[in-house]
């Protein structure tokens, strides 16, 4: 029922593709939600429950909720956080913060997966411009999605983008993945390395891109909830990420509304 090529990475038919696209769009749909109703004063937990109740109206299952024992729909990742933030009430969001959402949800047995940074009202200059780099080198890493192409290309092109902004940091030990009837599979996906190596992209294949980018250095760490990754140094991250599938016709952007047609138009 479920093909998977000789490295084990599943590989979805068109059908199915389609069921990955309808999964998809419930968290695109959901995070467009989320981002218009970012503001100050709320808290990251206000957030998660406008999260589980817009997943849940289209008849879907937040993925993120009792996943290794997550207890919540989203990760939300405020400032120095990178990934894997637990929302809660303990703080409100402020004027100048960002925060990351990281939103899945399960459609009749299929995943799908996206992240945004968003801006808390009016920030610094220095966030806006990581918040763009971030987002950039997350569709020049889609752009390499491309049937005969390696797998490392993606990290590749994501980290030659940063490394071409500025003096950014990459975290190392965090990266994207494969994605379909679970929500984390093979392979895994770096978002820095070299060019020409790994698996060779087959259609069907479905992806994951999901660059974190800090304002300082790569180092992280994990905070005693077992979950919140935080950089080393206290300075801001972002990140970003879609679910993308590998066409002969070029990456389809299942958690893109538009399937990524604008941004991937700009980088051709």
């Amino acid at each position: 029922m479920f093909k998977k090529n000789r490295h084990g990475i599943q590989i979805k038919s068109p059908e199915q593709l389609e069921k990955m696209r309808a999964a998809g769009l419930v968290v695109g749909r959901t995070l467009d939600l989320l981002k218009r109703s970012v503001r100050p004063g709320m808290t990251p937990l206000d957030l998660d429950v406008i999260a589980e109740k817009a997943i849940r109206e289209e008849g879907a299952i937040p993925s993120f909720k009792g996943y290794q024992g997550f207890p919540a729909t989203i990760c939300a990742s405020v400032n120095d956080e990178v990934v894997h933030g637990i929302p809660t009430n303990a703080r409100q969001l402020r004027e100048g913060d960002i925060i990351s959402i990281d939103c899945g949800a399960i459609l009749d047995g299929w995943h799908g997966d996206s992240a945004v940074t968003v801006a808390v009202g009016e920030v610094a200059p220095e966030l806006v411009e990581l918040m763009r780099v971030t987002e950039e080198s997350m569709w020049r890493g889609i752009a390499a999605l491309k049937v005969g192409a390696n797998l490392s290309n993606i990290g590749f092109q994501v980290e030659k983008y940063v490394k071409s902004q500025g003096r950014y940091g990459i975290p190392q030990e965090y990266g994207g993945h494969g994605i379909g009837t679970e929500m984390h599979m093979d392979p895994w996906i770096a978002n820095h390395g070299k060019p020409g190596r790994g698996p060779v992209l087959e259609e069907g294949m479905c992806l994951a891109i999901e660059p974190m980018v800090n304002l300082g250095g790569a180092r992280t760490r994990v905070l005693a909830d077992e979950w919140t990754v935080v950089t080393m140094d206290g300075k801001p991250s972002a990140h970003f990420e879609h679910s993308v599938a590998v066409t002969h016709n070029g990456p389809w952007v299942l958690t893109a509304l538009d399937g990524g047609k604008e941004r991937l138009a700009q980088l051709n």
